[in-house]
């Protein structure tokens, strides 16, 4: 439940990144910002890959459809716990 404001926050981001389809040229501003976000919002070396990736993502028109936010999220919340409950087992 403690991270359920991560994913809202997760789901804002993503939604503000859609407005570089309407307007192009937000994404001089948008892409490094949001790779700088993407790393303090998921520390270590998963969240600085994830920084790169986003950038490059809103970097190249028209590939910044996926809502990388919410896919990191929930990979870190939900995939990455669950796996690391059946390791512990």
């Amino acid at each position: 439940m403690k991270n359920y404001p991560k994913l809202l926050l997760s789901l804002l981001l993503d939604t503000l990144g859609y407005v570089s389809i309407i307007l192009p040229p937000f994404d001089f501003i948008w892409a490094p910002l949001s790779g700088l976000i993407m790393t303090k919002l998921y520390k270590g070396k998963l969240g600085k890959i994830a920084g790169v990736f986003k950038f490059l993502e809103e970097a190249i028109h028209f590939t910044d459809i996926v809502p990388t936010f919410s896919v990191m999220w929930v990979y870190t919340y939900i995939i990455k716990s669950r796996n690391n409950i059946k390791i512990t087992k």
